[in-house]
């Protein structure tokens, strides 16, 4: 058995109502993961012996995404955080340690925090440690209630609190390390004798204070221990998710122009030397190489770009790679699955979907290429376009090595086209093309003398007629 084992138990039950979502509150995104995510993570880093999510509203939504490892337990009923933790009794069976206990909606919270925590509550000896801050202006979290000698007598909700004690800048995060033993056995003896007619976990405070006492550990950064409770908080969150991650990158290296109007998610990579302009938004798993610029108006998501790339202007990447040395748009569209070589061109207007394009490939405007395998060094000319969907089916096109396709091209898909073959402007391709040759299928050019200048006539005819 580990030395101190914690158990981390997640209130995850609310119905938030203040949110006015069909969701669960806690599948709203902080930082491009729910933010029920953010929680789960620092639960997972504290390397505990158990976690403990309790669901209520959306409870298969929910459980969906806490991955393998977690127990989950169900809160028919909203009656209170001291009823949440009362339902994880049975997960918790057996169990002898420390039992860390968080909430779903407090995203913001660093795992280095709850470690000192921690730490805290094992030197102090106390059945109870909890996590408080200090804030300068008014917000709803329970007053800490401290005696005379600073000792923490109880918690008052700020629903039941007095305007004197509302006046207190030391609150409750609502953050607990509790002994196990102690900790259902207080629940046992609290009772819902308040304004909301329900069972506080704050009641266990006063029940410690009485017995073996209780520890507060204060949060370095009041703003780890806010929670969300609806779009409001939601948008205070997130920026400050998108601070913390825009920090972290600027002191590894990365210039952002314009942390303001730009836009990261929690986990991106970026490597240093990139220049992040103003109006870019990385999102997902994103991972961007060394010395890259991402353009202004960028979007990129779940995308990974080599070393020396440029994304230029309003640009989007959804799920796609790009090699070293290669430049996107501007306005340029990878859609899921393109693959693009190294010292490639994708340009003004290009489009890609599941597409491998190889390396030093030029499609510098106004093209689309889907469902094709392309080669090395090939010249896709001006308005070309894999013709790959039948009504019914999608079909490749292949593009060998060398090939130059010239500008207006249509290809037929299935069809392939062999390395060094030339495709003249203008053409419908829908048959293979052999290696080296040269391929032009368009109609014969006719002309017909002083045809303009009769339709002229007989239109200016036609005009007279109607007066």
């Amino acid at each position: 058995m580990k030395k101190n084992p914690i158990a981390c138990v997640i209130l995850a039950a609310g119905k938030g109502v203040r949110m006015k979502s069909d969701a669960p509150k806690v599948l709203h995104c902080v930082g491009g993961k729910p933010m029920l995510v953010h929680p789960l993570m620092r639960a997972r880093e504290l390397g505990p012996e158990r976690i403990v999510v309790v669901l209520g509203k959306g409870a298969d939504e929910v459980r969906a995404i806490l991955g393998k490892g977690v127990k989950t337990v169900i809160q028919e009923k909203q009656l209170g955080t001291g009823h949440a933790v009362m339902c994880a009794r049975s997960a918790l069976k057996g169990f002898r340690g420390t039992a860390l206990i968080l909430y779903g909606d407090t995203p913001l919270l660093a795992t280095e925090s709850l470690r000192a925590m921690l730490k805290a509550h094992n030197k102090a000896g106390v059945p109870l440690t909890i996590l408080t801050a200090r804030f300068t202006w008014p917000n709803r979290l329970g007053r800490v209630i401290r005696g005379e000698n600073g000792r923490v007598l109880r918690v008052i909700e700020a629903a039941d609190a007095s305007k004197e004690e509302m006046e207190i800048e030391e609150v409750n995060a609502g953050i607990y390390a509790a002994q196990s033993d102690f900790l259902f056995k207080a629940l046992d003896r609290v009772k819902a004798d308040n304004a909301q007619g329900e069972y506080y976990l704050t009641d266990v405070i006063e029940i410690a204070a009485k017995g073996g006492g209780v520890a507060a550990f204060t949060a370095p950064d009041p703003e780890e221990v806010l929670g969300i409770n609806d779009r409001v908080e939601l948008a205070q969150a997130e920026r400050a998710m998108n601070n913390r991650t825009l920090l972290r990158l600027m002191r590894d290296g990365v210039t952002v122009i314009a942390p303001e109007a730009t836009i990261v998610n929690d986990g991106v990579r970026v490597g240093a030397e990139t220049i992040i302009y103003p109006g870019a938004v990385i999102e997902g798993g994103a991972i961007i190489g060394k010395r890259c610029l991402i353009g202004p108006g960028a979007f990129i998501r779940d995308s990974q770009v080599g070393d020396d790339v440029e994304i230029r202007a309003h640009s989007v990447m959804e799920g796609s790679k790009v090699g070293d040395r290669s430049t996107v748009g501007p306005s340029a569209h990878l859609r899921p699955e393109s693959v693009i070589g190294a010292d490639c061109r994708i340009g003004n207007f290009v489009e890609t979907k599941k597409v491998t394009i190889g390396n030093g490939t030029k499609a510098s405007h106004l093209t689309y290429l889907g469902d094709a395998e392309i080669g090395r060094n090939v010249n896709i000319g001006c308005g070309t376009i894999t013709c790959n969907y039948d009504g019914t089916a999608k079909h490749k096109t292949i593009i060998e090595d060398d090939v130059f396709v010239g500008s207006d091209t249509q290809l037929v898909a299935p069809v392939r086209v062999g390395k060094g073959a030339y495709i003249g402007s203008g053409s419908t391709i829908t048959r293979d093309v052999p290696a080296g040759a040269l391929s032009v299928a368009r109609a014969r050019q006719r002309d017909m003398p002083g045809w303009g200048e009769r339709m002229r006539k007989k239109a200016e005819a036609a005009g007279k007629k109607k007066k």
